[in-house]
């Protein structure tokens, strides 16, 4: 895919920015784990029972345990790009001997799995998407490595996420500094090219507080969150750039604090219970008329 826009996400970088926040990550992902919490509670009205479950984007494993106590007798794999990672999320697990027995780790990018066609029944992924370059690639694996009849459950940030930061430095230099977010409609068009079924898109948002810019960028370097954008400066960012950037973002100081705006988008969507209809490059899913049944009426009153 050419980059026209300066947005394209240099996966070395990625890998190696959360590489560096393994440590750190569990102490300060407050964010990440609130909407975590929130993806897992939206598995309490789905009646699926899967007997394994990839967990995408899966970072120290916190997740990863909570599902293997959900589904006890589940596999879970927890696939991440960063390989320290994934050292954090087995250590995690290794002090439960029975759950590590359920728990499988990978180290692969979310666009190209190393898995088996049709090999899992659940794919859960939070805040991982954002990270990807593709999306269209990553939904064409995530349909590939599905079971007909799985499912597919994920949180990802959309447009409004960061839009302070991302106009203070606008009025800094004409740099890509904050990652250019997927809107919640064209995620779900995604989906449908994909060939999933009845894809459900809703969107929340929360603000978070820094008593200043520099607190923020802080924290967001500490969960791994680095410019990994094509167009970023590819040199140190000078003090006078740094400056002007603050400067701007004192035109949101409110009550004391500046505010830093998430939009985060949750996706729900199905691989069809019939596993051999062709999905066709402009999303048209086409399905052989012998794969087809009448349904009887329900007689039960």
């Amino acid at each position: 895919m050419t980059d026209t826009n300066g947005f394209h996400i240099d996966k070395q970088r990625v890998r190696h920015a959360f590489d560096r926040a393994a440590g750190d990550y569990d102490r300060v992902a407050v964010l990440q784990r609130e909407v975590g919490k929130r993806l897992l509670e939206r598995l309490d009205y789905i009646r699926l029972q899967p007997n394994t479950i990839t967990d995408i984007g899966a970072g120290t494993g916190h997740l990863s345990k909570h599902l293997s106590q959900r589904y006890k007798q589940a596999l879970v794999i927890a696939l991440d790009l960063a390989p320290n990672m994934l050292r954090t999320a087995r250590r995690h697990a290794g002090t439960l001997t029975r759950l590590l027995r359920r728990q499988s780790f990978v180290c692969a990018d979310a666009e190209g799995l190393p898995l088996a066609d049709q090999s899992t029944d659940m794919i859960f992924s939070n805040l991982t998407l954002q990270w990807c370059g593709d999306l269209d690639r990553v939904f064409a694996e995530f349909r590939r490595v599905l079971r007909p009849g799985g499912m597919a459950l994920f949180s990802t940030f959309g447009p409004d996420t960061l839009k302070e930061l991302r106009d203070s430095w606008s009025a800094a230099d004409g740099a890509v500094h904050v990652s250019a977010f997927i809107d919640m409609h064209d995620i779900g068009d995604a989906l449908l090219r994909g060939g999933f079924a009845d894809p459900v898109m809703d969107a929340e948002r929360f603000t978070l507080t820094y008593p200043d810019a520099y607190t923020l960028m802080r924290e967001l370097k500490l969960v791994g969150a680095h410019n990994a954008a094509s167009g970023r400066n590819h040199s140190l960012t000078g003090k006078g750039r740094l400056r002007a950037m603050t400067a701007a973002y004192e035109r949101y100081r409110d009550n004391g604090t500046l505010p830093a705006s998430y939009e985060i988008v949750y996706g729900l969507a199905w691989a069809p219970a019939i596993s051999n209809m062709n999905v066709q490059e402009n999303g048209v899913v086409k399905v052989p008329l012998t794969a087809l049944q009448r349904r009887r009426p329900d007689t039960e009153s």
